[in-house]
């Protein structure tokens, strides 16, 4: 089988996951070539991808954590962003920005992620038929943003430069978008700085500080706040955005599984969760570097080679789950790697659980079910993936007509 990951057709076309199938059967640890390159090793088997994501000594992210990305870029950011940082430095500055999406924030921040649930779907059963990509993308954006403090008039600006930042497959506006991007957080948190709020921003300039380890702590620099700022924006905005849209999809596609998660009532949505996470996976691939000889499912890897970790393929890998190929909102157990696993497990995760969570059982509550109106569309992007346009007619239930007469 001829293998080209670099390829983003085969992702715009949701034709990729033949092609790990036979990478996990023949080549688990595959050499992979590269154009203009050394080329890099694609493991797609769960176990090599949790074992490499737990060894962070021999396996580093502060090279860069993509295919494609600008050594200049990740210089600019490194040890400085969680995502391209080691420990001890990760450890410290993720234990530091813990605290804003710890268990002491939930009560406020489920609060808001119920009330921006609850103003969507009412906002897009009243239409019937819409692009589901836009209430999706709507949800995490809204969410995040007034986390953050950030001016409500801004919010659809910001949400379409996180896309073009972390989904463009043009590397000059992803480059630009970023810049936009840190421009805007330099200017946000100088007015934090003068004027603090009890926003996140303001909380992270203020009361956040980094334990040094030697029984010292330090404030976060302004460069560390920009920079995780900007990695909270694409965390909460992509994760959710693509899930939702992916379980829509398939809860179009398959309505016996909707009507299994209603029969299931509260206590299925958190399987649900999970298996839509572990079906949709947002985020296909990260990057490593090696950083001393190693050995991979037989294979040696030198210090300095790159190794790609495909987490599409290691939530689809039949030694794990069963009928990995199946989408089964009662799956347990669901051993997914949609977030990563270690110390590099996703900050937002409990947040994007509950967004997703919260979404469900409102859409529960309102609609029968939904029906395709057009062709799923996926974007072109080995890196962040999932639906861009899904075009559907939501089926509005009785109860809610019901609900809706008696308001009037």
């Amino acid at each position: 089988m001829e293998i080209d990951l670099l390829d983003p057709g085969p992702f715009g076309r949701n034709a990729f996951w033949e092609t790990f199938t036979w990478l996990r059967a023949n080549a688990p640890v595959y050499r992979h070539p590269e154009p203009d390159g050394d080329g890099f090793w694609v493991l797609s088997k769960h176990r090599d991808i949790v074992k490499v994501y737990a060894d962070s000594d021999t396996f580093s992210s502060a090279q860069g954590m993509r295919l494609g990305s600008e050594p200049a870029a990740v210089a600019a950011v490194t040890q400085r962003m969680l995502i391209v940082s080691d420990a001890p430095h990760h450890t410290r500055l993720k234990r530091a920005l813990y605290q804003a999406f710890g268990p002491q924030q939930m009560p406020r921040l489920e609060a808001l992620v119920t009330e921006v649930v609850g103003e969507l779907v009412a906002e897009a059963a009243e239409r019937d038929e819409l692009d589901f990509i836009d209430l999706a993308k709507q949800l995490p954006n809204r969410v995040v943003c007034a986390m953050m403090g950030i001016p409500r008039r801004d919010w659809a600006w910001i949400g379409a430069l996180t896309t073009d930042a972390f989904d463009s497959p043009d590397e000059s506006v992803r480059s630009n978008a970023h810049s936009e991007i840190f421009l805007y957080f330099i200017e946000l948190l100088n007015e934090r700085r003068a004027r603090p709020g009890d926003d996140l921003v303001s909380q992270i300039a203020h009361d956040t500080l980094v334990d040094e380890g030697d029984g010292t702590a330090r404030p976060l620099s302004d460069e560390e706040i920009v920079f995780n700022c900007n990695g909270v924006l694409s965390g909460a905005n992509e994760t959710t955005r693509y899930s939702a849209a992916g379980a829509v999809h398939m809860f179009a596609e398959l309505p016996e599984q909707w009507e299994l998660l209603r029969s299931l009532g509260p206590a299925g949505i958190g399987p649900a969760v999970e298996e839509i996470l572990r079906w949709t996976t947002p985020g296909v691939h990260a990057l490593r570097t090696v950083v001393r000889d190693t050995e991979i499912g037989g294979h040696r890897i030198a210090a300095g080679e790159r190794v790609t970790l495909w987490n599409v393929s290691a939530n689809r890998d039949e030694d794990v789950f069963d009928t990995p190929h199946a989408f089964r909102v009662d799956r347990k157990p669901n051993r997914h790697v949609a977030f990563g696993h270690g110390r590099h497990l996703c900050l937002g995760a409990r947040l994007a659980r509950f967004e997703l969570g919260a979404l469900l059982t409102e859409m529960l509550s309102t609609l029968d079910g939904f029906e395709l109106t057009g062709p799923a569309l996926f974007n072109e992007s080995n890196f962040t993936w999932g639906i861009r346009s899904l075009p559907v007619r939501l089926l509005r239930s009785p109860a809610y007509a019901t609900r809706e007469r008696a308001a009037l």
